[in-house]
């Protein structure tokens, strides 16, 4: 089983079907931020992201846990979803294109702390199959199979997510 390591992430790529390195790092569990306590690897929804920054203020516990933890996992979905969440505030014109420059390079900040899944034909063989008995959109499918994925090779991985479905979808797996 793979563990994350302490410090920010190289933004390398991760192939799921590729078998885990044949070390096992050691785990501290908790790091104390505040009143929050970080697990050591997060893996982030692209909702969370997009809310810690477009909507900055708005849920404190997610800001936190984003600028503590100290190992983040996502997969590479939540490039192409943040960037057309952002494309889409654009067309809107909703948002100033100084707020969304801003926001396009917070968001890309985040992204390049992150070590980055692939959607592999396992994700998605995984995605068919997730939560059968949940209400669950497609892209959200393939973030919880990618997050169980992960998990059975990261020891200690947790989710971290605003979307209330993929929060229900998780609880059942």
């Amino acid at each position: 089983m793979l563990a994350c390591r302490n410090g920010s992430g190289d933004g390398r790529q991760r192939d799921l079907a590729s078998p885990p390195g044949p070390q096992t790092l050691s785990w501290t569990k908790f790091a104390a931020t505040d009143d929050i306590a970080v697990s050591t690897c997060l893996y982030l929804d692209t909702s969370a992201v997009l809310r810690a920054i477009l909507e900055n203020g708005t849920s404190l516990e997610v800001e936190a846990l984003i600028a503590a933890a100290p190992a983040l996992v996502t997969s590479r979905l939540s490039l192409v979803e943040s960037s057309r969440a952002l494309h889409r505030l654009r067309q809107l014109g909703q948002v100033s294109k100084a707020k969304l420059a801003d926001a396009q390079r917070e968001i890309s900040a985040v992204w390049a702390r992150c070590e980055l899944w692939e959607l592999t034909p396992s994700v998605c063989e995984r995605a068919r199959q997730v939560a059968p008995a949940k209400s669950l959109r497609t892209l959200d499918a393939l973030h919880l199979a990618t997050f169980v994925l992960a998990r059975e090779k990261i020891e200690g991985l947790e989710l971290v997510t605003v979307d209330g479905r993929l929060q229900a979808a998780l609880e059942a797996v």
